[in-house]
């Protein structure tokens, strides 16, 4: 995939204009860049993620291709308790396939966000994991996870092909 099918993925969920969201398991940043490109100036990006290395090579990048973006880094584990502002939007795109258990997860997301607030989900379109994809999730399993961490109105918002286990899609959850 390149940056404009991550932005593609993520177009029908991200509002006009601004507002403060996290990038939750950003990685290399390649959906905090697609963010940053839908959201516009003056928007603030949190971008988590274990990896340090990832996250300078991250901030560099935003310096210049998004200058009017206020980036934050934050080398955590999403998986704990994170000091964030209350959040207009989080994206997770790849991060929640790491783990086994992710109600307590996504209760913690959800609480961080705004009366209005929104999760951005892309994911594998499979049940079925693998040694690097552990633990998948179709967009109808995450339907249902997603209403029974306390989220309304999941939308698939688009698919892409993947020649590795064979679809993303991406969802939209609200608070």
């Amino acid at each position: 995939m390149n940056h404009a099918d991550h932005v593609n993925l993520l177009r029908a969920g991200v509002p006009d204009g601004g507002g403060v969201w996290a990038d939750l398991g950003a990685g290399g940043g390649a959906f905090t860049l697609a963010l940053a490109e839908l959201l516009g100036p003056g928007a603030v990006i949190y971008a988590v993620d274990r990896e340090r290395g990832e996250l300078r090579r991250l901030a560099e990048t935003m310096q210049v291709q998004f200058p009017g973006i206020t980036l934050h880094i934050r080398a955590a584990d999403f998986t704990q308790p994170l000091a964030l502002p209350p959040l207009d939007g989080v994206v997770m795109a790849n991060s929640l396939h790491f783990l086994r258990r992710k109600e307590g997860v996504l209760q913690a997301v959800r609480a961080a966000l705004k009366p209005a607030g929104r999760l951005l989900l892309v994911e594998y379109n499979t049940d079925q994991g693998n040694p690097w994809v552990p633990h998948p999730l179709s967009f109808p399993t995450w339907r249902q996870l997603a209403d029974r961490a306390g989220f309304a109105s999941t939308r698939l918002l688009a698919t892409h092909p993947s020649s590795f286990l064979g679809e993303f899609f991406a969802a939209c959850s609200e608070k």
